[in-house]
């Protein structure tokens, strides 16, 4: 029988030259590759599937779109997630991907699982806090082998394997519906400034059109209708895409702690992910009390950090995913946001659940007599006051 081994595949450098590396110095028979379709370019996934075809034995292409937005980027709406700046994009999509490559395995009776990331980065974490809880052998070529950008394309081109990375621009590109992230090449260093060719869903923030208002409807702390017109996940997030970028929102280019400790520069782009994040906290300040909203914020940021971590199968994960559902129960309403040169301002909520009043907060409303105040500013900073006289004697 042949050895069989399924390659998580996206169609780039470090994936193709895994095909005849896993033949080569693994001794693999079979190399089957999976691509999943979370969003990626339509161009980019045929693509794959061609490159694939020529340089693999099998491949499969798997369309999880909804399941990518349903389940992983739905529940990342209602913890906020966000990662020292990052919403998460890659990290949020590397689960569900490596779990398709299981099942992929196990249907075709595979011995091995493999992918193609590097020992630097957090994306080998996050396959393999996946693989490894199966009973196949995980394998990790350019790890492995401690393989170089440059190394790789000279084997590409000597193994006929076309790449579209080349060694002016080295740019290595992971996108999917909720963000695009691009790095490598000078984009390493963190005093280069990044050229205006790296990005393709923003336009240049001061080109930006007029500014325009759109509105976000949530039901259960979820997306569901722009400007009044119901849409699915998907719809929904690719068309805020569209229109944020066209205004140029959701650029972000940060140093990041990866989970290794080493810092990166990392280059994104993201607006639907912009437009809906600023939209669910504000409506979250509108409805959720404030012990509610104080404990979240740290249900979010454990949440955020196992997210980025990959580890979406631990007991702890689930834990806070049941705390955040119980606390979107009542996230049900309308956002408006400003959308101008980069920005992505909310300027106007409302919600069926709002914890405001208008009586009570208005200078012009006499519904609470406001000479009952005076009881509690008596005793606000009580002990505080004791300490500085006790101090000034």
């Amino acid at each position: 029988m042949k050895k069989k081994v399924v390659l998580a595949y996206s169609g780039g450098l470090d994936t193709s030259v895994c095909i005849p590396l896993l033949k080569e110095h693994y001794d693999f028979d079979h190399v089957i590759t999976v691509i999943v379709d979370v969003g990626q370019p339509k161009e980019e996934i045929k693509n794959a599937m061609e490159k694939a075809q020529m340089i693999s034995d099998k491949n499969y292409t798997i369309d999880a779109n909804t399941e990518f937005v349903e389940d992983y980027i739905f529940p990342l709406i209602k913890a906020n997630g966000n990662y020292e700046g990052y919403v998460l994009g890659t990290a949020i999509a590397r689960p569900l991907i490596a779990k398709k490559v299981m099942e992929v395995a196990y249907a075709e009776g595979a011995e091995a699982v493999a992918h193609g990331c590097t020992g630097k980065g957090n994306d080998q974490l996050r396959f393999e806090a996946v693989f490894r809880s199966s009973d196949l052998m995980v394998l990790a070529p350019m790890r492995d082998m401690n393989l170089t950008r440059e190394w790789e394309i000279q084997y590409a081109l000597e193994h006929n394997i076309p790449v579209t990375v080349t060694k002016e621009k080295p740019w290595s590109v992971d996108e999917n519906i909720w963000s695009r992230s691009i790095e490598g090449g000078h984009l390493e260093d963190p005093g280069f400034i990044a050229p205006e060719e790296i990005f393709e869903w923003t336009r240049t923030p001061e080109k930006g059109p007029d500014p325009e208002i759109i509105k976000i409807g949530f039901v259960d702390g979820v997306p569901v209708s722009l400007n009044d017109t119901r849409m699915d996940g998907v719809s929904l997030i690719t068309e805020l895409n569209r229109i944020g970028g066209m205004h140029g929102v959701g650029r972000t280019d940060m140093i990041e702690d990866r989970v290794l400790g080493i810092k990166a520069r990392e280059n994104y782009e993201h607006p639907a992910a912009t437009i809906l994040l600023n939209a669910h906290m504000d409506l979250e300040r509108l409805v959720l009390t404030r012990r509610e909203l104080s404990f979240k914020v740290k249900v979010d940021e454990e949440w955020s950090e196992m997210a980025y971590m990959g580890l979406v199968d631990e007991p702890l994960y689930n834990d806070l995913n049941a705390f955040i559902d119980t606390t979107q129960q009542r996230m049900e309403g309308i956002v408006k946001l400003r959308l101008y040169k980069g920005s992505a301002v909310v300027v106007a909520r409302e919600s069926p659940y709002a914890l405001y009043s208008a009586d009570l907060a208005s200078f012009d409303e006499s519904s609470i007599d406001q000479k009952d105040a005076e009881g509690v500013a008596k005793y606000h900073g009580f002990q505080g006051r004791l300490y500085q006289r006790q101090n000034l004697r």
